[in-house]
């Protein structure tokens, strides 16, 4: 994990970046359209928006080995992915269910960053990602596979959630190498081709849908894309790709706050305690990591 510090406060980051994904539950509800549609479309219109300040990144392109190419595609099958399962599964269970197990990404990621980086975790900020885990677990615990629909919508969060945690992954090695501007316009360009192929071949129409539609795919790419994933891509610089997905577990208490408030979705008492516990877990959890970038020597911190 690079000990370098941003120009801008995490904590302000970070707060843009969860209010931002935490919206996206919301838009994709009120589409109509097929979730690989919502995905080709919001991946393609960020793609566009950020096309034009990529000139100065353009001399990296030359760069990348053939390896670092097959990871960028890789990546980005593992984005779309994601975005196909996490975003069906919202037409068949809550925006609470959903996000809740959509924060489980960390337990994923802490378990691939040892295995592939020998990255560790303090006991400490395992607490944190425990009473954190805890917490939504109690967001969802109201309406979790009780139905049919609502397991297949959990099963279908859960794999969304596999995907992008190797998804963030990839992003770890490759952003401490390339531009992270860079990196994420080639694998959200990468994500979009993946879902054109995918609609094409079930025969899913690509342009026949109402104004409204074409506003929410709009949305999409503005709001959770370019000030959510973008943004946390871009603070894999300064954060190690535990600790960003850690900050995502805020999503579910702000994504079933916004369900609730524009989709009358109820939340109980125990699923508002839980999003308590969420944030207690989150102050642990990075206060253990801040100890530990405090606690390098300054000659190490340097070299970084």
């Amino acid at each position: 994990m690079t000990t370098k510090k941003p120009p801008i406060p995490i904590p302000l980051l970070m707060l843009i970046g969860i209010m931002a994904i935490s919206f996206s539950s919301i838009f994709i509800k009120w589409s109509d359209a097929p979730a690989s549609v919502q995905g080709m479309y919001r991946l393609l219109f960020t793609s566009l928006l950020m096309l034009p300040f990529a000139r100065p990144h353009s001399g990296a392109v030359h760069k990348l080995s053939t390896t670092d190419w097959v990871l960028l595609i890789f990546s980005g099958i593992m984005l779309a992915l994601h975005f196909l399962l996490w975003m069906g599964s919202l037409s068949y269970t809550s925006v609470a269910s959903s996000t809740m197990i959509m924060a489980l990404e960390p337990v994923f990621i802490m378990l691939g960053a040892f295995v592939l980086y020998k990255e560790r975790t303090a006991a400490s900020a395992m607490l944190g990602v425990a009473i954190a885990i805890g917490g939504v677990c109690f967001i969802g615990w109201g309406d979790i596979g009780v139905s049919a629909d609502n397991l297949k919508g959990d099963l279908l969060s859960v794999g969304g959630t596999a995907a992008v945690a190797v998804h963030m992954l990839i992003s770890q090695k490759l952003v401490a190498q390339m531009p992270s501007y860079l990196y994420s316009l080639i694998v959200f360009s990468v994500a979009a081709v993946v879902f054109a192929l995918y609609n094409l071949v079930m025969g899913i129409p690509f342009f026949d849908y109402p104004l409204t539609e074409w506003g929410i795919f709009l949305l999409l790419a503005i709001v959770p894309t370019v000030f959510g994933h973008l943004l946390f891509n871009w603070m894999m610089q300064y954060l190690s790709a535990t600790t960003v997905s850690m900050s995502i577990l805020a999503e579910p208490v702000v994504a079933s706050i916004l369900a609730y408030l524009l989709l009358s979705e109820n939340l109980s008492n125990l699923q508002w305690a839980g999003g308590l516990l969420v944030m207690i877990g989150m102050a642990v959890y990075l206060w253990a990591e801040r100890k530990k970038v405090d606690s390098v020597p300054p000659a190490l911190e340097n070299a970084s």
